[in-house]
């Protein structure tokens, strides 16, 4: 039996191969993993169809004046690469070669160290990696806010006692990003202890179902939202920073206007979205049941405040005011 831990996202979730003869006989989750707890997806157990799928490529191979592929050892393969290379950047320019770099890389120790002087020694704008299709957004901000593209705040679910999930689906993701395999049992632990999970989507996502309260916002506004939440915030006097305060800047005059000099509603707002307590309705007109308020002046100061014990879950990409699992 092997114990490890998968390499295709940040979650890192523990597994349990079973193996004879070089031979892998199953994989499950890792019961006794103290972080995953036994939780495995569908991409951790599938991992054993791709290292025996027949079409997997197990060594180098060049295309041959027949147009058919022959294998060729790493020496000429890597030779023939590199001269290649120089060769199209002599003629183009050093930004007519591309590099992509697939999510596990990420997660491998050799491929870590190899990746960034190989991307320095190309000297090419044209990046790309799966950070650019679904958490780039996420990188940005923890550049600006932290230093470091990779310093991501993770929410700390296991002892929060409110969890606000903006955007995003960690039901559907599993718990990617947040470092938090196995979401679906977290959650449930969050509010067996009294805590509340709750959900801003346009989507009825899967973790909306599950949510304690579920605010279904209008696709597109999520920048309004946000934007009254601060204003709540910051007119009723709820900023505390506590420990981080004399690490931060701007954030003492974000809120400097007063608020009889700030409309509580966006002054672009169409009359034909009405507004509750500085926010959009959150529910379409042909909605079926109560109709419901993105938040109301108590349901921003709560959910806004981010008092001690509160974590927020937003989303990884600019496709949240669509639905998308983030």
């Amino acid at each position: 039996m092997h114990y490890r831990a998968c390499t295709l996202c940040e979650a890192m979730c523990g597994l349990e191969i079973e193996h004879a003869g070089g031979e892998i006989l199953g994989i499950r989750g890792d019961e006794r993993n103290h972080f995953s707890k036994g939780h495995i997806c569908p991409k951790g157990n599938a991992l054993q169809d791709l290292h025996t799928d027949p079409q997997r490529i197990r060594t180098p191979l060049r295309r041959n004046a027949a147009g058919e592929f022959e294998p060729v050892d790493w020496d000429v393969a890597l030779d023939d690469i590199a001269d290649r290379l120089a060769a199209i950047q002599a003629a183009h320019g050093r930004d007519a070669v591309g590099s992509y770099f697939g999510n596990p890389t990420a997660h491998h120790l050799g491929a870590g160290l190899a990746i960034f002087p190989l991307v320095a020694a190309l000297g090419s704008r044209n990046r790309y990696s799966a950070t650019s299709q679904d958490q780039l957004p996420h990188s940005l901000a923890a550049l600006k806010l932290f230093g470091h593209f990779a310093m991501f705040p993770t929410p700390d679910v296991d002892r929060t006692d409110l969890f606000l999930c903006f955007g995003g689906n960690p039901l559907a993701s599993n718990g990617s990003v947040m470092s938090a395999p196995g979401f679906r049992h977290r959650v449930r632990d969050l509010q067996a202890r009294g805590g509340r999970f709750v959900v801003i989507d346009p989507r009825r996502t899967e973790s909306a179902k599950v949510a304690d309260e579920y605010l279904a916002i209008r696709p597109g506004t999520d920048a309004w939202l946000l934007l009254a939440m601060l204003h709540v915030v910051y007119a009723e006097g709820l900023v505390d920073l506590g420990s981080p305060a004399p690490a931060s800047t701007g954030w003492r005059t974000s809120g400097r206007s007063s608020p009889a000099s700030r409309p509580r509603t966006p002054p672009t707002a169409p009359a034909s979205r009405p507004a509750t307590s500085g926010v959009w309705r959150a529910t379409s007109p042909g909605r079926r049941g109560p109709s419901r308020t993105a938040a109301s002046a108590s349901a921003s100061r709560s959910s806004a405040a981010s008092p001690p014990g509160s974590s927020t879950c937003s989303t990884s990409s600019p496709a949240s005011s669509t639905g998308r699992a983030a």
